[in-house]
């Protein structure tokens, strides 16, 4: 597994990055070992690090540009959401230098056998693993709230973006943490499971596919490690026949084509109620087919180039399998520019339950549309999945879309607006999308040991 930046738009090997020896391995594992069992990490020391997280979002907001440009020749995003990508790591680092201190201050509870309370205390060392889509946000969600309660970390990033992994890292360091806080390293699958296994680790925390979960939460649980997952999802987009359409329409295709559709949260499933559904249709299409597909770099374009030509690839077999079992294409199959990992915004409708594509998750912009009669059809389709990220409705009665809110399996249902993530709300899902949550007073508690004290009378 080489550590390679390669532009998905010039398709340019730009750098190549030596891996890490399982005696670097060692010495991060040692220095973040020893600066848990140091005063740093002590609940007393709290303001210490807040201070730091506070230098972060300032050593960052000084870097966006130069951040954001890292970010689009990595993995190909539009320099506008890498923009918008540095932004949310500020505000998140920000979030929790405000907010950590109430979230882990004493929780006292009734005084049944005497004056009670629960403290929140580190753990050790947390191993974060993960993706290149949002390659420094991801990290950001994990580093932040670890920092904040004292656990020092070590990091696995996706191989294809090496140097966002570096960027945060020398970040960092440069807002004034100390050695053991962060240390990035470039390992192999082998070398993650060793870390899991050794006494010092405490916590793994993983963003990525359902693959990759299920063999690191095994490892994790094998080693009775607390894990947090945040997989796949096959969110739904549910339109309802009293829905302002052609708002909803273009919200669905922008949820669909943002960040060329590489979003776990991403809407890729249509739920549309029939009288509604043409003019639905009509609106997506006319959006799929007005993408602008030029390089990330440009603010002109609007559709960037897939991340690598192996995720363009799968992309295009999971749509062939998806065709030659019935489905039928409804957009899709437009000219795409001889330069960069580009996949045209493809519709796909009369999906059958049998058909594989109805249980999968289409990594890129692809987009499902299934047309159903009433409510309760609306929560059978949207609940017979695997998968329980997050979804979205749009109706123009917010009390009947809150009815359907509560009775559809996810962990996140958004009302008359597009899913989002943001500092101050919980993130995560149910089912096979994984379990833990992060983000808010409930990420910062994944990883702290929630002590109870009790003074007897």
């Amino acid at each position: 597994m080489a550590y390679q930046t390669v532009n998905p738009y010039t398709n340019e090997v730009v750098q190549t990055f030596t891996a890490h020896s399982d005696a670097d391995v060692e010495a991060a594992l040692a220095a973040g070992h020893a600066l848990y069992k140091s005063d740093w990490a002590s609940p007393a020391n709290m303001s210490a690090r807040l201070k730091i997280l506070a230098m972060l979002a300032e050593v960052m907001n000084a870097r966006k540009e130069e951040l954001a440009r890292i970010i689009s020749i990595e993995m190909g995003k539009l320099i506008g959401e890498s923009r918008s990508e540095v932004q949310s790591c500020i505000d998140i680092a920000q979030y929790y230098a405000d907010n950590a201190a109430r979230f882990l201050a004493p929780v006292p509870y009734p005084d049944v056998l005497g004056e009670a309370w629960v403290e929140h205390h580190p753990v050790g060392i947390i191993l974060a693993v993960e993706p290149w889509n949002f390659p420094l946000y991801q990290l950001i969600r994990v580093v932040a709230p670890a920092i904040a309660a004292g656990n020092p970390m070590v990091v696995k990033h996706a191989s294809n973006v090496p140097q966002c992994a570096l960027a945060m890292e020398k970040a960092i360091a440069d807002a004034g943490a100390p050695a053991g806080t962060y240390r990035n390293l470039f390992i192999t699958p082998e070398q993650v499971a060793n870390i899991i296994a050794d006494d010092r680790v405490q916590g793994v925390a993983l963003t990525g596919s359902e693959k990759a979960g299920s063999i690191v939460a095994g490892q994790a649980g094998a080693k009775l490690k607390k894990a947090t997952m945040e997989l796949g999802g096959n969110d739904v987009f549910v339109v309802l026949d009293d829905a302002d359409v052609v708002r909803a329409a273009k919200t669905a295709a922008g949820a669909r084509l943002y960040n060329a559709g590489q979003v776990c949260t991403a809407a890729k499933r249509y739920i549309v109620q029939a009288a509604v559904a043409d003019e639905f249709t009509r609106v997506v299409i006319e959006r799929f087919q007005a993408a602008q597909m030029g390089d990330p770099l440009d603010d002109a374009t609007t559709l960037a180039p897939m991340s690598s030509q192996r995720a363009k690839n799968d992309l295009q077999t999971q749509l062939d399998q998806a065709v030659a079992n019935g489905a039928k294409v409804l957009c899709g199959g437009a000219a795409v520019p001889e330069q960069g990992q580009f996949f045209p915004p493809t519709l796909l409708g009369n999906i059958e339950r049998s058909n594989p594509a109805y249980f999968e998750e289409f990594f890129g912009p692809v987009a499902q549309l299934y047309v159903v009669a009433d409510d309760d059809a609306v929560v059978a389709l949207a609940n017979d999945s695997n998968y329980g990220l997050g979804g979205t409705i749009f109706s123009g009665n917010v009390e009947r879309a809150k009815q359907l809110a509560s009775r559809i399996e996810t962990g996140m249902v958004f009302i008359n607006q597009g899913g989002d993530s943001v500092a101050e709300l919980p993130f995560g899902g149910v089912k096979r999308s994984g379990f833990g949550r992060e983000l808010a007073d409930l990420g910062i508690k994944e990883f702290v040991n929630q002590k109870l004290v009790v003074v007897g009378g």
